[in-house]
């Protein structure tokens, strides 16, 4: 009879183990951030110009332009239809048209296969925000990409743009933040 209480204890501290070495994956997953909404696509007119970071735009790169993401955050963009994603790099600022919540390179609309659509309802998710030493990021580092974009949300951020918290495959079931 006694063996079963110190059995019971192995097996209660084994899977406390167990959990405890999961939780660093499972902070880390809760710490993403998702956008959804509208993503548009911007080429030749514009091609050689300079964008808003002050670089020149090249059509051919795999970039985009957001209003309020600081320049230099690197998302994974997804087209929901399809499922195709692409990594951008925000260098611009934009859309300025309807509820839109992105501007893509033509390179990146050709990835995603939006070309043709000219627009496409697509995921956002934050994989590496804007180093640090330039504009917002500089003056707000211990403010992640989202919070600073949410904070600054309201006539320059459309209301159909949201925030939400990963869920298991990022559907239906995520809590939205807004």
């Amino acid at each position: 009879m006694r063996k079963f209480p110190r059995l019971v204890a192995l097996i209660v501290v084994s899977l406390a183990a167990f959990v405890a070495s999961l939780a660093p994956e499972t902070a880390r997953a809760q710490t993403r951030h998702v956008l959804r909404g509208i993503a548009s696509w911007y080429g030749r007119v514009h091609h050689g110009r300079r964008t808003a970071s002050g670089v020149r735009f090249d059509m051919h790169a795999l970039t985009a332009a957001h209003r309020t993401l600081p320049f230099g955050t690197r998302l994974r963009v997804t087209h929901m239809r399809t499922g195709r994603s692409v990594e951008v790099v925000i260098n611009d600022r934009g859309p300025y048209v309807g509820q839109r919540i992105l501007d893509l390179s033509r390179a990146a609309a050709g990835r995603l296969g939006v070309v043709l659509e000219g627009v496409a309802d697509v995921r956002l998710e934050i994989l590496v925000p804007a180093p640090a030493g330039r504009g917002e990021w500089e003056r707000e580092p211990h403010r992640s990409a989202a919070t600073l974009a949410e904070s600054k949300r309201g006539p320059g951020m459309p209301a159909a743009t949201t925030f939400v918290e990963p869920g298991p495959e990022q559907g239906a079931d995520a809590r939205v933040l807004r």
